[in-house]
């Protein structure tokens, strides 16, 4: 199989399999325990923390490992929440991950107040629309940094600053970001910033939460107190270790592989263009990710393509989401201003660490043949 879906999750590195594969075994201890079971177990999870803080330039105390980027994201929103006994308001971007989007209806619940702010034609936000948008009461702000659809990077670093100067913390979601581009925590006056392991070659049901150190944080799980009592539950070991290998190795190779990509995404985006003329870029003209492209291709239907090329053994995927036995367009192409025919037939091609030329190849020219057959051509 051609395997074009990394943002949706990467396959693990052989490497971080291999580095895991001790802690499902003889390394089993409970890293709470004192004995010297539990203290191996501990010893893979704080090298897997200094790992991922070297990453970020964070102190190590600043990681709080979770269960994913959902997680992450959940315990910034409903902590912040919390400590200001669920009043106020919270302003995120229009075109965030789920796991903002719903916990925030979820919060809207409890009270608090809950605006948008929209992106550009380009999928971006505009710093003085954000600006506009802020209160007196705004108690967070979120903004991811690339979306998971475009790859388009959103400013952070001034979007920072003006929260940081209104005393009002910032949650940047960098689950696809982050080992694809440089993620300067402190530089940039981050206050939270939510990652995951499996979309770089790490393991799933992993993640974690970089928090602040002038930031007060109320934990989303309580019970034992682990993670420095920010998030109870006994740790995923494996897991952990798998992550802490998995970023280091994509900070080690993030250079050469973000060179090899953006080729291959000219490369891809030129021929398709060629070949079909009518096809547009999202995000086009702006900074994005260099693994991720996304086509609206008009007149064909993006599942329909998916589907098509899956049987040939390639593996993309659809901006469409199926729900309630009907398809719809992709929000983030609607809040971008396409309308809802051109939407359903966005599809997007994610590279990782994994890809190969010959599979860029195989995937150009199926592609090519799936469009034109579906277009009647």
């Amino acid at each position: 199989m051609v395997y074009l879906d990394h943002n949706a999750s990467s396959p693990l590195r052989p490497e971080v399999n291999a580095a895991m594969q001790p802690f499902h075994a003889e390394r089993f201890g409970n890293p709470s325990s004192v004995h010297g079971a539990g203290r191996a177990s501990r010893q893979g999870i704080d090298e897997a923390r200094r790992r991922l803080a070297e990453q970020l330039g964070v102190h190590d105390s600043q990681i709080i490992f979770t269960s994913g980027g959902t997680e992450a994201n959940n315990a910034a929103l409903f902590g912040q929440a919390a400590r200001h006994g669920f009043q106020g308001h919270i302003l995120i971007s229009a075109i965030e991950h789920p796991s903002v989007l719903q916990c925030c209806e979820r919060l809207r619940r409890y009270g608090m107040e809950i605006s948008r702010v929209g992106v550009d034609g380009s999928g971006r936000v505009q710093l003085d629309a954000l600006q506009a948008q802020l209160r007196s009461k705004t108690i967070l702000v979120a903004v991811m940094h690339a979306n998971n659809e475009t790859g388009v990077l959103q400013e952070v670093e001034p979007l920072a600053q003006i929260c940081r100067a209104r005393g009002i913390p910032l949650l940047c979601d960098a689950v696809q970001s982050f080992g694809k581009v440089d993620i300067p925590f402190t530089e940039w006056n981050l206050s939270l910033l939510a990652l995951s392991a499996h979309k770089l070659g790490g393991p799933k049901g992993v993640g974690a939460l970089v928090v602040d150190k002038a930031l007060a944080f109320e934990p989303l799980l309580s019970g034992g107190g682990q993670e420095r009592g920010r998030r109870s539950g006994t740790e995923n070991v494996p897991g952990i270790v798998g992550f802490g290998l998995a970023a280091a190795l994509a900070g080690t190779e993030r250079v050469v592989r973000v060179k090899q990509w953006r080729q291959w995404q000219q490369q891809l985006e030129q021929r398709l263009q060629e070949a079909v003329p009518e096809i547009q870029i999202a995000g086009q003209g702006v900074a994005r990710l260099a693994n991720t492209s996304a086509f609206l291709i008009p007149g064909v239907h993006g599942e329909t393509l998916v589907m098509s090329l899956d049987l040939e053994g390639v593996a993309i995927s659809s901006g469409s989401a199926c729900g309630s036995g009907r398809s719809r367009p992709s929000p983030v192409m609607l809040e971008m201003g396409y309308d809802p025919e051109l939407a359903s037939s966005m599809i997007r091609i994610s590279m990782g660490w994994s890809t190969t030329q010959d599979e860029m190849e195989r995937l150009t020219e199926s592609l090519i043949k799936g469009i034109k057959r579906l277009l009647h051509w």
